[in-house]
């Protein structure tokens, strides 16, 4: 493995724990303050969603661009990779690409709906948020699987 790629893996493992790390911490403080249980589905606080804004005040800064481009860089050059056993490498990246197109394909645009939620009729928005949780245990498992897969890339030298 050349240096570029050892730098490029290392960053790559860096933001997807980084990005796994908050995405439990959105999960367990965040979401709850975003989104209230009620008998009949779910209420959004569209206010604290405004005022909290962590799609532009952080994940915009950890994700949105650093992890898009870091995915991008490392697909290509696991693609390219001449060692033997590159598939984990590569089975990574791709796992990210996975979560970075469910990323940009639903939960932005969804949270930016949500953000409006007064808008949207209340069993719509129930929906919507229940969608969301239910997705996020997905995304948040996509990047800790990508970022088990890279250390292992890692750890043999691929």
């Amino acid at each position: 493995m050349n240096h570029v790629s050892e730098i490029l893996l290392s960053l790559f493992i860096l933001n997807l724990g980084t990005a796994f790390g908050a995405g439990l911490y959105e999960t367990k403080i965040v979401l709850p303050r975003w989104f209230h249980k009620t008998t009949d589905g779910y209420r959004v606080n569209a206010a604290a969603m405004r005022d909290l804004d962590s799609g532009r005040s952080f994940w915009a800064f950890v994700t949105t661009g650093p992890l898009t481009l870091l995915t991008l860089a490392n697909l290509v050059f696991a693609w390219q990779s001449q060692q033997p056993d590159h598939s984990g490498w590569m089975a990574a990246a791709l796992v990210a690409l996975l979560e970075r197109v469910g990323t940009f394909a639903f939960f932005i645009p969804t949270a930016i709906k949500l953000g409006k939620a007064d808008q949207l009729a209340p069993a719509q928005a129930s929906r919507k948020v229940t969608l969301w949780l239910n997705a996020n245990y997905i995304r948040n498992a996509l990047t800790l699987i990508a970022s088990l897969l890279a250390l292992r890339a890692l750890a043999i030298g691929v």
